[in-house]
Formats: structure tokens, sequence, C-alpha cells
């Protein structure tokens, strides 16, 4: 059947139906395309198309067809236009009065509120796995409280670190992207129906009360919008693709660090895989996987992106390539996370190799010239003197617990005996307490105050 026909002298060739067909990918979209429906119906009661007993009959009809849904018999041999003509078709078979469901709603609005209200179910979802991703982070760091590690940058050591302190940053970033989820949800939250096709309902629809029936914050504002807008598609895919970066570079970390040439982290048995060849390997696939998955969600978002740039108001077929990106990142993004924290929660420090790595290298550097500064010597020239006693180390083989406090006064006068304590790099991360910090005190009031943001989402 099609909802559509009557100006038609022939109907379409079987190469468009083939090309234009979406039923196969939008028919995850039935269970939001029956509860808008029965919406609508109630609409329909409140504006006298129906009495009381056909929108019974209709909303009755509406949940047997999503009761049948679930057998598979009920796809087999389906060969609608899209999964709105399915339902309808379904509906037929059991009232006459699918006839009227139809009044005063155009497919164009009907799309749009049933991929937000799909959309606005999947978002939550997306936000509970950040939450319990969130979790898996912060107790991982609070397994190794006091572990030292090394901080790069350009992939060279650069600062020590406590253990907390790094995985904190990584629970700020995907915090920040479970915000980002809560603003594209606010922006999926709003209800386009009463717009028709493009100029509005011809029907007084009560748009308040349609959106109160069916949980949404708010409705459209503008009808030509409402056929027009993919924003909160891209919005959500924005988000995601984000979170994704956010991931891979999560992925990119993990797998260094677990290398045998880092050998700070191990990953358990469950989460690796082995070679068919090379009976030795115990490879990070998870985390190789994630950082793949990644360029896959920016595609989806790339392709959506390209596909409005250039669209004339309002409604385009175009738009339907929307939904096939959509589903897939949303489902690449919630995999991810799952498996993020799968991953997290079977990671091992071994606290020795991080540890080794701050002390050998010359991450106590900044310290060194701080402790300077601190006794007077202008900064510049502190920075000197302590860049000249690295490269005086380097060229002679030797490491910072090679030196004494009165070697250090001998190199240099600026030096005090007592600034060899800084020759450790736990003693350095002591002066960096201010919040946001490395220090001890810092991270121990950013793991409790972390553990209280995480509360209040998933309180939210």
């Amino acid at each position: 059947m099609k909802l559509w026909g009557g100006r038609f002298e022939t109907g379409p060739s079987e190469v468009l139906e083939r090309f234009s067909g979406s039923l196969h990918f939008d028919k995850r979209l039935l269970e939001a395309d029956i509860r808008g429906s029965q919406a609508f119906a109630r609409a329909l009661e409140r504006v006298g198309i129906l009495t009381a007993d056909e929108r019974a009959t209709l909303v009755a009809a509406f949940d047997a067809v999503l009761a049948e849904s679930a057998a598979p018999e009920f796809w087999s041999g389906a060969n609608d236009e899209d999964v709105h003509t399915l339902v309808i078709r379904k509906l037929g078979e059991k009232t006459p009065l699918a006839a009227k469901i139809h009044t005063g709603r155009s497919r164009n609005e009907q799309v749009s509120l049933d991929t937000r209200l799909w959309l606005r179910g999947e978002i939550e979802h997306t936000q509970k796995l950040l939450a319990d991703f969130l979790s898996a982070l912060l107790a991982l760091a609070s397994k190794y409280p006091h572990a030292v590690i090394a901080g790069y940058t350009h992939l060279r050591r650069a600062q020590s670190v406590l253990w907390p302190h790094y995985i904190l940053c990584y629970f700020e970033m995907f915090l920040r992207d479970w915000e980002r989820m809560e603003q594209a949800r606010q922006r999926v939250n709003v209800m386009p129906l009463g717009s028709g096709a493009m100029a509005g309902s011809g029907f007084p629809f009560d748009r308040e009360a349609i959106a109160a029936d069916l949980g949404f914050a708010a409705i459209t504002r503008n009808s030509m919008d409402v056929s027009a807008d993919r924003d909160w598609a891209l919005d959500y895919l924005y988000a995601a693709s984000v979170t994704m970066i956010h991931l891979s570079r999560l992925a990119e970390d993990w797998i260094i660090y677990s290398s045998d040439e880092f050998g700070w982290i191990d990953l358990a048995d469950g989460v690796t895989s082995g070679s068919s060849l090379m009976p030795q390997k115990k490879n990070p696939d998870s985390l190789e996987l994630i950082r793949g998955k990644c360029g896959r969600v920016i595609g989806s978002l790339n392709s959506l992106l390209v596909t409005m740039k250039g669209l004339p108001l309002t409604y385009n077929r175009d738009m339907q390539e929307d939904k096939e990106p959509l589903f897939d990142a949303v489902d690449q993004t919630a995999m991810s996370l799952e498996m993020a924290r799968v991953v997290a929660e079977s990671v091992t420090l071994r606290e020795a190799a991080p540890a080794a790595a701050a002390e050998e290298g010359w991450l106590v550097a900044t310290d060194l010239a701080e402790a300077l500064a601190r006794a007077g010597t202008p900064f510049h020239q502190a920075h000197k003197i302590v860049g000249r006693l690295v490269l005086t180390s380097v060229q002679q083989g030797k490491k910072p617990g090679d030196w004494t406090g009165e070697a250090l006064a001998v190199f240099a006068p600026e030096f005090h005996p007592e600034m060899a304590a800084f020759l450790k790099p736990s003693e350095g991360m002591k002066t960096r307490e201010l919040p946001g910090g490395t220090g001890p005190n810092a991270v121990a009031s950013a793991l409790a105050e972390a553990a209280a943001r995480l509360d209040r989402i998933r309180r939210a």
C-alpha cells in the first residue's frame, strides 16, 4: 500500500521501489512510530475527528501490532516503502479506522517525531553507559592512589603526576561528553507534530497536550523548520564523535602503555586476543577496535553534514539518508563505551614501571627550577642552570638520583643542599596542591569531588 497515489496514473518503477525503500533500516523506529501514532489518535479525538470508542479501538490495535512485531513472521515478506507504511498496513488489517489515523498529519513531521522519540531514548542509554564508564575510571584511579607515573608532552617524558590525576583527566573528558549528550537530548526533546508537511496542520490540535502526552519538554516553533531540520541529529552525531575521539585517545594511551616497550599496564585475557601464527602474542584488540570505530562515527557525522549542506527549504528526500549514519553511530558509540568499561575494569597497573620512568628521566627538572625561583633566582636564569645540569647529566650518564645536595651546590652556587629533595618526583608533586594540580591532597579532593559529580549526574 501507499500513503499517496491519487495524482498518479501508474505506480513507481520496480527500480525506484528498490532504490527508495527504507524499511530495511528504519524498521527500528516501529515502536516510536506506534507510540507517536497513539498520541496522535488521542489528539484526533480532542479535535472531534475520532470518537472516544474509535480512539480506544485504534490505540488497542496499535498495541496489538507492536506485540506482533516481536515475532519473526511479522516481518516475513514485508516489502513496504518504509516502517510508517508497514504500520498503517498492519493497522488496516485490524480495523478500518486505520484510514483516519493520518488525518492532518504529514509523513515529514511523523518521521521527525519518530526519530526524535527513538533518539531521545538512545541518548539516555548512552548517558547511562557513560556514567558506568566514569564509575569504572574512578575505581581504577582509586585502586592506585599513590602511584607515580611519567606524564608526557610530544610523547616525551615531561613531568611526574599521580596515577589518579592521569585517570581524572579522562574523567573530565567523558563527563563533558555526558553533558554534551544532555545538551543534544534537550534539542531532540522538542515535539514536531502539528507542523504538517511544511505549512502547519489544518486542524486545531493542542500541540502542548501532544507534547505532554509524549513526554516532550517543548514544541517546535516553525513548521517549515520542522520539515527542513536535522540539526538535532547533527547535534547528537557531534556529541558522539567527540565521545569517540576521547575513547580513541584513551585506547591509544593504553595500547602504548600495555606494550612490551612500556610495560606499565596489563590487560586481562578477556579484552585481548592472540595471533593465528605467533603463539606469544597478546593483542589489545578491544582497544584497537574502539580506536577504529572512532573513524566510523566521525564518518557518520560527515555524511549527514554533507547531505544537508545544500538542500533548499524545506523537505527533500535526501534527508532519508540521515537514518543509517545516525543508527550506526548510536550503535558503535554504545558498544564502544561498554567495551571501554570492561577494559577499564580489567586494567592492572604495574606501579614500579611507570615510577621508574618518572625517576630515571629528568622529569624533576621543572621542580628544581621552581625551587631555585622560590629561593630568589630569576626563573629564566634558573631554567638555564637546570638545563645545564640536565645536559651534564646526559653527557655523564647520570640520573637525578645520582646527585647529592652537596654536588648540586658545587655544580651551581644557586642550589642549596636541601633542594636535593626535589630530585625525587614525589617531593616536587607536593608543591602542586592548587586545585586541578597533581599534589596528593589536591588529587584526593578531586577524586572525592568527581565521585560527587558522578552521583549528581546519575540522579539527574
